[in-house]
């Protein structure tokens, strides 16, 4: 039979035992800092070159400011960037502004203008039933106001840093409307709930309207609907007078940039519909901003390509889009990078792996936007 430790022996053991622990913790290199540097200027010869990040997933600032650097060093001007209304109103009235600064501040450090996009329903603003809680892209109809007082209150603290805001993503797809019926009517009220009071907020903001998902599901769909017939139905019930900027999602899949554009064809010269029917509603004269687009090279995704297609398909969209779109603004490729991999093939849309090794395509779109050329298997200044 073992002998009972006594106590106090125990005691010293586990005295020992804490020890060793803090002073192994007390080993480990403290987590990696990031101060500011000097302001930062992007250097480029394309300022419509811009690319959609997802730096709210981030866990770490240095990693924040580390994916900002590689904006800025590829030569893009501009982020695309989600600030969630559930993360910074968890209670009404009750604003909790630290992710959001932590973002804006290292952007602004490199140089970056951002397109802010809102979405995202803190649970006291959206719909219940009993003991289920509704998917947080539900976004009833009496908590438009509550939304538009929200984006008011980003709108006035970051005015003159950050003038661009998207009000919601993809409205077109159900799963996008809190998986209800789309309905671009409603959308379109939400539009002028917004207008108005984020105008007072910051005079100087752009309210962009939602970029629609390229899709061709038809009239009573339970997906959603075709991005042209809810542009249409949006502008018909007056939407033009609530938005000041178009955003247009337009992706090439498995077609080059060039390939002509159709009502039943889903390529990246579907914008130019998307462009038409603004200009038939007489407001044409609109800032256009694509503030997602680009290639897959996943090798068993059916919508992807190879990756030297990819390549040459996304920087001849920025050509295309420079030569003949004098409307668009800004040309955002999505995405930057992913946090961590998600082992499928959303991992082929990024330009960065999740420790930040360049990809050939970040490579090319760099040398693109500053104005390199191949030559002699290095990227060097172009001939002035």
């Amino acid at each position: 039979m073992l002998k009972s430790i006594p106590s106090f022996q125990a005691a010293v053991w586990f005295i020992r035992l804490a020890a060793l622990i803090y002073l192994l913790d007390a080993l480990l290199p403290a987590p990696p800092r990031a101060p500011l540097q000097t302001p930062q200027v992007v250097q480029t010869q394309h300022a419509s070159v811009c690319v959609h990040t997802r730096l709210i997933d981030e866990v770490y600032e240095w990693k924040i400011q580390r994916s900002l650097q590689r904006v800025r060093e590829m030569g893009a001007t501009t982020i695309v960037e989600f600030f969630p209304w559930a993360y910074a109103e968890p209670a009404p009235g009750q604003y909790n502004w630290t992710s959001f600064d932590q973002i804006i501040r290292h952007a602004r450090n490199q140089g970056l203008h951002i397109i802010a996009r809102m979405g995202l329903v803190p649970d006291w603003a959206r719909p219940s039933n009993g003991e289920f809680q509704t998917t947080l892209n539900d976004l009833p109809e009496e908590s438009f106001d509550d939304f538009a007082t929200f984006v008011a209150a980003f709108a006035q603290r970051y005015a003159g840093v950050v003038d661009d805001i998207i009000i919601w993503n993809e409205p077109n797809l159900s799963f996008e409307w809190g998986y209800r019926p789309v309905d671009p009517l409603a959308y379109t009220r939400l539009l002028q709930a917004v207008y108005q009071p984020v105008h007072e907020a910051n005079p100087a903001v752009n309210i962009v309207a939602a970029p629609l998902a390229p899709t061709l599901e038809p009239e009573g769909s339970p997906n959603g609907l075709n991005d042209l017939l809810y542009l249409d139905a949006m502008l018909t019930g007056g939407a033009a007078n609530f938005f000041d900027v178009l955003g247009i999602h337009t992706y090439g899949f498995t077609e080059p940039p060039e390939a002509e554009p159709g009502f039943d064809q889903l390529n990246f010269r579907r914008a130019e519909l998307l462009h038409a029917i603004l200009e038939n509603h007489d407001a044409g004269d609109k800032p256009v901003y694509i503030t997602e687009s680009g290639w897959n090279d996943h090798p068993r995704w059916t919508k992807a390509v190879r990756p030297s297609q990819r390549i040459a398909y996304t920087i001849n969209a920025f050509k295309w889009a420079d030569d003949n779109w004098p409307w668009l603004d800004k040309l955002c490729i999505w995405v930057l990078r992913y946090p961590a991999s998600t082992r499928s093939y959303p991992d082929n849309f990024t330009l960065l792996t999740p420790d930040f090794m360049p990809l050939p395509i970040y490579t090319a779109i760099q040398a693109y936007a500053r104005g390199w050329s191949l030559e002699d298997d290095l990227w060097l200044p172009a001939p002035q």
